[in-house]
């Protein structure tokens, strides 16, 4: 099986999950933020982290970001994903930190730090993910 004929794993769907994956199908990804102290949240939960308001709302971000760490993996672990593929942790402009995927060139020692923004990337069964590419 080759990654054109795999599926991509389905996301995993918690009780607050849909509206952001609803967003990121629509290619306008959403966050939560709080109403009360405006503070931004990933995953999505009940309440917010730093006040404990449940007064939250679905807000689209801004899609940039800096890469915080990386690593690229040199064995299949997912017909979906053949090696070698990367995993970046980005920390968002407005706080929150997403584990995703670096398009384009792979990351190397000069990645930690660097700019980068949102895409999303329609893999070939049709699931809409979001990624990230260099900025720069």
């Amino acid at each position: 099986m080759n990654a054109i004929e795999a599926k991509t794993p389905k996301p995993v769907m918690g009780l607050y999950d849909r509206p952001m994956w609803e967003s990121i199908s629509a290619r306008a990804m959403r966050l939560q933020r709080c109403r009360a102290c405006s503070a931004w949240q990933y995953p999505p939960g009940p309440s917010c982290p730093q006040c404990l308001s449940c007064e939250l709302e679905w807000t689209e971000v801004s899609g940039r970001g800096k890469i915080l760490s990386w690593v690229v993996f040199h064995r299949q672990y997912l017909p979906a994903y053949p090696a070698p593929y990367n995993s970046i942790a980005v920390r968002l402009a407005e706080g929150p930190t997403m584990i995703t995927n670096l398009e384009g060139a792979m990351p190397g020692a000069d990645s930690i730090g660097r700019d980068v923004r949102l895409v999303y990337v329609t893999m070939p069964d049709g699931m809409v993910l979001p990624r990230f590419e260099l900025a720069d």
